[in-house]
C-alpha cells in the first residue's frame, strides 16, 4: 500500500518519513587510488561511519520519524522478476564490458538471490571476485571493477526529491553516480510501498540533482545551477512543475562551480518557515532569477535580484530571515567545508546538524533554533551533511 500522507511541500514541515542509506561494503571499496574518481576526499573508517549513521537514524526516530533504508527497499523490489530483469539489463549495458562478459554477467546476476543482487549492485564487483571468460577480463587487472561501487548512495537526497506528491528521479552529473538514479527509480517503480506514485524527470534527462532543489514553501522552489545541475536541468524542472501545478515560482540560483559549493544546500538550508541558514561568505552576493509560467507554454524570467529579496517576494512574506553565522572568513570556510550549512529540519525551528560545527550551531541556538547534534567525522568525508544524507518522503503541510 502507498504511504499515507505522502509528499513534501516545504523544507521544515514536521518530518514523518525519510529514506536513508546506511553505509555498507561499498565504502570499503574506496582506496587512495580511486577515492577521487568516486568523489570522496578521504578513506572513511567504515565501522565508525556506520556507527555515526546509526546515531543519525536514532536521532530521527527519537523525533517520531519513520526511517526507511534504501538497501532494504531495493532488495525487496528485486524480488519481482520485472525489476530484476530491468536492473540487470541496465547494469550489463556498460560498453566497457564487451559482448562475452555482458552475456556472462547477465546470466550470473540473474542467478543471485535478491539480497545478494542488491549488495553487488551497490558494492560493485571486482574482476578477481569471479571467474568470467573473455578478453576483457583477461586484460583487466585483478582489482579492476566489472561493476563499479556506489559509495555516494549514502547521500540519498541527490538521486530523488519529492515535489508535492510526485517523486522526481534526478539525473546525476558525475559519471561515478549515474547508476544511483537507476536503482532509486527501480524502488519507486516496483516497490509496493510506492504503488500509484507518479515519477517525474528521470535519469535520462538533463542534469538535475536533489541537493540543488529547496522547497522554500508550498509552491516555491529554489534550484541551484552550478557544478551539478545545469541551466537546461533547471529549465526542465520549471516546465515540469508548472505544467503539473506543483509550483508557481522557481528561483534559478547561480552558484560557484566548485567542489566546496557543489549543491545549493551546501550554501544554505531552511531552518524555519521564514528563516534560512546561509554561508556568510556568499550570503550577501547570492542572487536568483525568478521564473514563472509564461504565455503559450513559455517561461517568464524576471531580472536577477538578491536571493533573499526575490525569495521573500515569491514566498509572500515581508522578509526571509537570514541566520548569518557571523564567522570570520577562515572559520566560515572551515565549517562550510564540514557541512555547517547543511542541516535537516525535523520540524520548524528544529534542525539536525553535525556536532563538529560548534560556532555555527551556537549561532543557530541564539536565533531560537533547536539543534540536534550528531557525529559526522567519518560521514563527512564524502562532503555531505544531514540534509544530503536524507530524502524526505513525507512532511506535514505547514
Amino acid at each position: 500500500m502507498a504511504t499515507h500522507g505522502i509528499g513534501v511541500r516545504s523544507e521544515v514541515g514536521r518530518l514523518r518519513t525519510v529514506m536513508l542509506h546506511r553505509p555498507g561494503p561499498e565504502l570499503s571499496r574506496l582506496t587512495p587510488r580511486n577515492n577521487d574518481a568516486l568523489l570522496f576526499d578521504g578513506i572513511p573508517w567504515v565501522e565508525r561511519a556506520q556507527a555515526e549513521h546509526d546515531g543519525f537514524a536514532g536521532a530521527l526516530r527519537s523525533r517520531g520519524v519513520e526511517v526507511l533504508y534504501l538497501s532494504e527497499l531495493l532488495a525487496q523490489a528485486l524480488a519481482l522478476p520485472d525489476a530484476r530483469a530491468q536492473v540487470i539489463e541496465q547494469t550489463a549495458s556498460d560498453l566497457r564490458l564487451g559482448d562475452i562478459l555482458r552475456g556472462w554477467l547477465t546470466e550470473w546476476l540473474g542467478a543471485l538471490e535478491p539480497d545478494r543482487l542488491a549488495r553487488v549492485l551497490m558494492a560493485g564487483l571486482r574482476n578477481d571476485e569471479v571467474e568470467a571468460p573473455g578478453l576483457v577480463t583477461a586484460l583487466l587487472a585483478a582489482h579492476d571493477f566489472l561493476i563499479d561501487p556506489l559509495p555516494n548512495l549514502l547521500f540519498t537526497r541527490d538521486s530523488s526529491v519529492w515535489v508535492g506528491d510526485r517523486v522526481m528521479i534526478t539525473s546525476l552529473a558525475m559519471q561515478a553516480r549515474r547508476r544511483e538514479t537507476q536503482l532509486t527509480e527501480l524502488i519507486y517503480q516496483f516497490h509496493p510501498r510506492f504503488t500509484g506514485v507518479e515519477r517525474i524527470h528521470g535519469w535520462q534527462r538533463e542534469h538535475l540533482e536533489g541537493g540543488d532543489v529547496l522547497a522554500l514553501c508550498d509552491g516555491v522552489l529554489a534550484v541551484g545551477v552550478g557544478e551539478r545541475t545545469t541551466p537546461a536541468g533547471a529549465e526542465r524542472l520549471a516546465h515540469t512543475v508548472f505544467g503539473l501545478g506543483l509550483a508557481h515560482t522557481v528561483l534559478a540560483v547561480p552558484i560557484d562551480q566548485d567542489r566546496a559549493t557543489m549543491h545549493l544546500d551546501t550554501i544554505c538550508t531552511m531552518v524555519d518557515v521564514d528563516a534560512i541558514l546561509m554561508y556568510p561568505n556568499v550570503a550577501h552576493r547570492l542572487s536568483a532569477y525568478p521564473v514563472r509560467p509564461g504565455a503559450n507554454g513559455r517561461l517568464w524570467i524576471g531580472p536577477r535580484e538578491h536571493f533573499l529579496d526575490v525569495a521573500a517576494a515569491a514566498m509572500g512574506i515581508e522578509r526571509l530571515r537570514l541566520i548569518d553565522t557571523g564567522l570570520d572568513p577562515v572559520t566560515a570556510e572551515r565549517e562550510q567545508w564540514d557541512d555547517g550549512n547543511n542541516t535537516l529540519c525535523v520540524a520548524p525551528k528544529v534542525a539536525i546538524a553535525y556536532e563538529r560545527n560548534e560556532v555555527t550551531n551556537a549561532r543557530l541556538g541564539e536565533a531560537g533554533i533547536e539543534v540536534v547534534p550528531i557525529a559526522g567525522s567519518e560521514l563527512g568525508s564524502g562532503r555531505g551533511g544531514p540534509r544530503c544524507m536524507s530524502c524526505p518522503i513525507s512532511r506535514d503541510p505547514l
